[in-house]
């Protein structure tokens, strides 16, 4: 019973999160500016001036076990990442308390920004509201996203990555609604 209740979860959450687009490779990447784990600015601006590319990743939070997977693949490449030129920023709505459970989990060693203000995900488009219905069903899954988050609006990230270059153009995206669906290393080295 369930897991019936968890996969009528997912359906829900893929639903609401439907009416998000992400951005379009070529597009224009919306530039920010922001604090990240360690208390550096991390300006994407600034980045692009000393770095061939930035990879942009937004995750859902230090309870998703798709996106802690997806982070440590991460951090197992990051040197074949760096080597490229790349720098890695991963942007979730968790607290701090949340990301550092995330780093436990995944010993990210990249830029890892609480977007409190749910600015850079709304600049990119992966931004939703899950419904109350859901949010209680995620309660009895153990997961408060009033205490994950530290707020009560239930803001989330469809789990999307984009590669911005040197010229500002984003000239990769991964967007994919089922938020168990991720960008895969290689591909990312591809473009890089």
């Amino acid at each position: 019973m369930k897991k019936y209740l968890l996969i009528m979860a997912i359906a829900f959450t893929c639903l609401q999160a439907s009416a998000q687009t992400g951005l379009t490779k070529g597009e224009e990447a919306p530039v920010f500016s922001a604090k990240d784990n360690a208390g550096k600015t991390v300006d994407l601006k600034t980045l692009l001036k000393s770095h061939k590319s930035v990879v942009l990743l937004f995750y859902r939070g230090e309870w998703c076990p798709y996106c802690n997977k997806h982070l440590q693949q991460l951090q197992d490449s990051l040197q074949l990442l760096t080597a490229k030129g790349a720098y890695v920023i991963a942007v979730t709505p968790e607290t701090s308390e949340g990301i550092s459970k995330t780093i436990q989990k995944t010993h990210a060693s990249f830029s890892i920004i609480q977007d409190k203000g749910y600015q850079i995900m709304k600049d990119y488009k992966v931004n939703y509201v899950l419904d109350d219905a859901t949010v209680a069903k995620y309660k009895t899954y153990g997961l408060d996203l009033n205490k994950s988050n530290g707020n009560t609006d239930h803001v989330l990230p469809v789990p999307a990555t984009y590669i911005i270059n040197q010229s500002g153009k984003i000239a990769f995206v991964h967007f994919n609604k089922d938020y168990t669906k991720r960008a895969s290393v290689r591909d990312m080295l591809q473009v890089l």
